[in-house]
């Protein structure tokens, strides 16, 4: 997403789920003052910008649907928000910090380099979170196995055996899933030159 996508995107937002929620009387949390309440407007803009007009409709229906505070006539907190949205349309790869961080940095070099990079993926795409030193080691056991399992099939292939249409699919799965770690790591590294 470019500067130009990012900034209509928040536009975006502010029209069709902040204004809307505004209007129906939601006010900000008691907890924030006004100054935290714009700058936490300012940060869900800014971060739900990926989403779509639709997308953005049932998040508003929805956080309608759930007022925060006593009087049940507050905004919720910006991380439920998030989550919300989260669960109606998820970032794509491209769109989240934490993937572009994760595979920028020495972990995720590593992952693409030892071959467990698609494990890694489907972890931060289900947890949303920086892996603890517990889940790499699961993930690089996994990843492994993957290899092992991807090395015997191409063996196979090699010799002229024919193979399961699954398997040929699994393959090309994780070949994608392969350069879609690349892709993100590319892309860090281009804004991190920029």
């Amino acid at each position: 997403m470019d500067s130009a996508e990012q900034l209509a995107g928040a536009r975006r937002v502010k029209d069709l789920l902040i204004a809307p929620l505004e209007r129906r009387g939601l006010a900000k949390p008691v907890s924030l003052t006004r100054a935290q309440y714009e700058a936490m407007v300012e940060d869900l803009c800014e971060r739900l910008a990926y989403m779509s007009p639709q997308s953005l409709a049932a998040l508003e229906e929805q956080v309608a649907a759930a007022p925060a505070g006593k009087d049940k006539d507050r905004l919720p907190i910006a991380n439920m928000i998030l989550e919300w949205a989260a669960q109606i349309q998820p970032p794509e790869d491209s769109a989240s910090p934490l993937m572009r961080a994760v595979f920028s940095h020495a972990l995720g070099l590593g992952a693409i380099a030892e071959g467990w990079g698609p494990e890694l993926l489907a972890d931060l795409r289900k947890n949303r979170r920086w892996p603890t030193p517990f889940v790499v080691k699961g993930l690089r056991e996994a990843g492994a196995e993957a290899l092992r399992r991807l090395t015997i099939l191409e063996e196979r292939m090699a010799t002229g055996r024919e193979q399961p249409p699954e398997a040929l699919r699994w393959r090309e799965l994780r070949k994608m899933a392969e350069a879609k770690c690349r892709d993100i790591a590319a892309m860090a590294r281009h804004e991190g030159a920029a």
